[in-house]
């Protein structure tokens, strides 16, 4: 079963990119009505769904300024049947010309597909569809699936380089594997849409790049300054305020490439992405009729936290800071693995007693920080006790480590593995001659018990 795509053709004419805001747009709408558009996509048919959303993305076209649309389909003349396809079935049904908005949203609800996929044929067709060059002309064919007659539509596309018509295609496809696309790549870059709420977005996406002409995309540069960093969300403030203008979610696309996006050029940015720690950049003027590049600095690595020898899970988190910041940066779980910028952080490993760690992450990498399984001190007596546990350092001295539980008279704590003291005394014994002490050792994974 052939696949879903939308393929978006800027037929750019000679005039250069620096013209005008008020310079008159012409889009082509060209809709395929092939046979293969009656298959189910959801509880609709392809046609019925592209035939939807196509007539509602024109309804909101008419009280865009200088603006003409057509319509040209294919498919929808001559059935195809097993013997025969009619290759020459592409006709132009609503010429170019002004105020025809309601005329081509009716006539895409009356089409019915029953017929091939001329693909090149209505590529070909359609560049003689505008009536000048003076305005930027934009085609959007809506197509089912790869070409069906004999014509080559990358030939076709090169042909109309050649007569000097400007092609740069965006290409959304359904479901459409990697080697599927192949095909498509001499033409230009595309999106995925699995769903028919995905296509109205990226069809409302190529119809906003049609009509601003404006496009961008962020760069996340790594330490080499090749934009690969990717899969973290950035706000676009408008720039000294908090006014969020949009949110991303930062993809490169299937060839390895940074997102197209479509930005308001009136406006100036802050942009945050939200990075460990975030990075910002202030004051982000975008060029109108041109593609933009935003270049941001986001080299990152992973500290990952694992346990040596632990036999069953703990729930122990970490505390993350800049080296020579004492805020908190993030709070991660012993097991996990997080990205960070490049650079030295301060660890502070939530363990009884604490465990400090200076690490360096470094571009692409793990940073793998191993912390030893924690044991158990059980302790239990007849009478309510006061006292606190120490740990044995090296050199013989003693750390406090934590507090027992006022007037308990038994627990149980998670402590690392080492030696330890606790010091104590009977609540109701009312002389520092009662100080009583008990010297245990802690092992990974086991319970060391005793009674007070």
């Amino acid at each position: 079963m052939r696949q879903f795509t939308l393929i978006l053709f800027l037929l750019l004419g000679a005039a250069s990119f620096s013209q005008k805001e008020t310079q008159l747009t012409r889009i082509l709408f060209i809709l395929d009505a092939s046979n293969s558009m009656n298959a189910k996509w959801g509880k609709q048919t392809r046609i019925e769904a592209a035939k939807e959303l196509l007539a509602k993305t024109v309804d909101g076209l008419g009280d865009v300024p200088n603006l003409e649309i057509g319509l040209r389909v294919y498919g929808h003349q001559s059935p195809i049947t097993a013997t025969y396809q009619d290759c020459n079935d592409t006709k132009l049904e609503v010429p170019f010309g002004k105020n025809n908005f309601s005329k081509v949203k009716y006539r895409i609800k009356s089409i019915q597909a029953k017929g091939t996929t001329p693909i090149a044929r209505s590529l070909e067709a359609a560049a003689g569809d505008f009536p000048d060059q003076n305005s930027r002309n934009v085609i959007i064919l809506i197509t089912d699936g790869l070409e069906a007659c004999d014509n080559d539509p990358c030939v076709i596309a090169k042909k109309l380089k050649d007569k000097g018509v400007k092609v740069t295609p965006f290409v959304i496809g359904l479901g459409m594997d990697l080697s599927y696309l192949e095909k498509f790549r001499c033409i230009g870059t595309y999106e995925d849409a699995e769903t028919k709420e995905s296509f109205a977005r990226v069809l409302t996406n190529v119809v906003s790049k049609a009509l601003l002409n404006t496009t961008v995309q962020i760069n996340l540069n790594d330490i080499n300054g090749v934009p690969k960093e990717t899969d973290v969300t950035m706000f676009l403030y408008e720039a000294g305020t908090t006014n969020l203008k949009y949110t991303f979610t930062h993809t490169l696309n299937n060839f390895g490439n940074p997102d197209t996006l479509v930005m308001d050029p009136s406006l100036k940015y802050d942009l945050i992405v939200n990075t460990i720690p975030k990075v910002i950049k202030k004051d982000i003027s975008i060029q109108r009729n041109i593609h933009n590049t935003i270049k941001v600095d986001a080299p990152q690595g992973k500290i990952r936290f694992r346990f040596l020898n632990n036999l069953k899970p703990y729930q122990i988190n970490a505390r993350i800071m800049q080296s020579g910041d004492p805020r908190t940066l993030n709070v991660q779980e012993i097991g996990s693995t997080e990205k960070y910028l490049v650079g030295t952080y301060q660890i502070e490993v939530l363990t009884l007693p604490r465990t400090y760690i200076t690490v360096n992450v470094e571009q692409s990498t793990n940073s793998n920080i191993n912390i030893k399984a924690p044991g158990f001190f059980k302790y239990s007596g007849i009478g309510s006790i006061t006292g606190q546990i120490f740990m044995e350092n090296d050199n013989g001295t003693w750390d406090w480590v934590t507090n027992i539980e006022e007037n308990s008279r038994s627990g149980i704590i998670r402590l690392q593995p080492g030696a330890y003291r606790l010091i104590y005394r009977q609540i109701e014994l009312k002389s520092s001659t009662y100080t009583m002490q008990k010297d245990f050792r802690i092992n990974s994974n086991k319970t060391t018990s005793i009674k007070l």
